[in-house]
């Protein structure tokens, strides 16, 4: 028996009176008030918090956590604010030496740059070594001549770019692919220091929606030793006959995991991106991946096997399809990301029983761009207040490595919709700390109770009590546990 004595613990949600919490095998088993619980074993791990705040683990409804992995090896091109700029940072790497076969950039938005992107910026870096730039949505990369014939041949077909020298789309889709095939131990080491990163922010558990399949990679990364999450593992179209053929269903714990990795939700992606300017709207902009007949006969498939669709709709063209396919299939899932809704959209995602899975971070990585692209329809875009008065379930996440994997920031970005000193965007969709809170914590709970299993975040302040988005962006945890099991500790 592992036994956990937390002394004069505050619980998230409650008066703030100081307890004791007990916890036995990962289960919390008492809950009273501070100085009235002993241990009962000599071998008990009793933790003195002095009054700090006790809560549920943290969940990120959406990540892709290799390329988060990936990515925080690469070359960060975020806060260049041109394409001669990026280019210019590039140049200085390459430089260096240090990308001996292709040199990675990853971050650039190139919605409010002065002029567009061009190959010629990177064709005169070093004309033999490939370049690739992601753009931060993941919906583009930015190539030179040399990595347009070299990923050619890896991905087995021409990929052609303009004169921009950018792929959007599933071209982009393969060439990121492409460059995540690192060796399994590289790779695993990455994803190791990351799972620590998330748990060192109070993360229990992520919804990983990387385009390959993981199941298996994520089996063999808890099997040696990386067990710092609770991973629900997604499955894209690609995929779908062979995890019926396996008979994965959403929810279900895969063996030999300890509990720890099971089958997420069926993804599809039904449109592009803002960033990308490939999201489709009613305006007639944008791209649809698939049509009505499609989408249902698919996801009616993935239904009937027992799979929990999760599709990808930012255009509010997009999201009227989504929900049109929902309704016509009975299931009920999620619509990820929700980023642009007709007003009449609104109220079906309650009725529907489809949760917007939202990334709230993304709104201030992209007001400007959204007042530029979608100019008089912003009222209606990330409408976060909106969709949780229609009677909608909200579940925020951070589409890593879009933004940080990181539930402070989302919280922040959803509760006040600001950042970097600027006035509010759209103020009138913030949602309250409380809805946020719930939107970030497995099945909404609030507090811990007796019964519960162990997953906790302990945390310096109440983070209800929160007053402004700031407060969230700083916000020091002290510790993690996942069934009672500390992945991070600073207490």
């Amino acid at each position: 028996m592992k036994e956990i004595l937390l002394r004069t613990v505050r619980r998230v949600g409650t008066s703030g009176a100081p307890s004791d919490v007990r916890i036995v095998d990962g289960l919390v088993t008492a809950i009273a008030p501070a100085g009235t619980l002993d241990p009962t074993d000599v071998d008990t791990d009793v933790v003195e918090t002095a009054g700090a705040w006790l809560g549920p683990g943290l969940v990120d409804h959406h990540v892709h956590f290799d390329q988060w992995a990936l990515v925080r090896r690469r070359v960060d091109v975020s806060a260049c604010d041109s394409a001669e700029a990026t280019a210019d940072l590039l140049a200085e790497v390459a430089r260096t030496g240090v990308a001996d076969r292709v040199l990675i950039g990853h971050g650039y938005r190139d919605g409010m740059w002065p002029r567009p992107a061009r190959r010629a910026l990177l064709d005169r870096i070093e004309p033999r070594l490939p370049i690739v730039v992601i753009s931060g949505d993941l919906h583009a990369v930015w190539c030179n001549a040399a990595a347009l014939e070299h990923f050619s041949g890896v991905v087995g077909r021409p990929l052609v770019a303009g004169d921009d020298g950018v792929l959007r789309e599933q071209d982009a889709f393969d060439v990121t692919g492409a460059l995540s095939r690192v060796p399994d131990e590289v790779l695993d080491g990455f994803v190791a220091d990351a799972v620590e990163a998330a748990a060192a922010r109070g993360v229990t558990r992520v919804t990983d929606l990387e385009m390959t399949f993981g199941l298996d990679r994520w089996t063999r990364r808890v099997q040696a030793g990386t067990d710092g999450l609770r991973v629900d593992s997604g499955v894209y179209p690609a995929d779908l006959d062979a995890a019926i053929r396996r008979g994965l269903r959403t929810g279900d714990v895969v063996e030999g995991t300890r509990g720890l990795v099971r089958t997420g939700p069926f993804k599809v992606i039904t449109d592009g991106s803002l960033g990308t300017r490939t999201a489709a709207t009613a305006s007639g902009d944008g791209v649809l991946v698939w049509s009505f007949e499609d989408l249902v006969a698919m996801l009616r498939r993935a239904v009937d096997a027992g799979l929990v669709p999760a599709v990808h709709a930012i255009g509010d063209r997009a999201n009227t399809l989504a929900l049109d396919v929902f309704e016509a299939v009975g299931a009920r899932g999620t619509i990820e990301h929700a980023q642009l809704l007709a007003d009449t959209d609104l109220e079906r995602f309650a009725r529907l029983g489809v949760a917007a899975s939202v990334q709230p971070e993304h709104a201030m990585d992209d007001r400007d761009i959204a007042d530029r692209y979608w100019a008089g329809m912003t009222e209606r875009a990330f409408p976060f207040a909106s969709l949780d008065r229609a009677g909608a379930r909200l579940l925020l996440g951070s589409d890593a490595p879009v933004a940080p994997l990181d539930p402070w920031v989302s919280m922040a970005a959803a509760v006040g919709r600001d950042r970097d000193g600027r006035e509010p965007w759209h103020p009138a969709e913030r949602l309250g700390v409380l809805t946020a809170w719930r939107g970030s914590t497995e099945g909404g709970r609030v507090g811990v109770a007796v019964g519960d299993v162990a997953d906790l975040v302990l945390l310096e302040a109440d983070p209800l009590a929160a007053t402004g988005s700031g407060q969230l962006r700083r916000a020091r945890v002290l510790a993690t546990a996942i069934a009672g099991r500390f992945t991070y500790r600073d207490v």
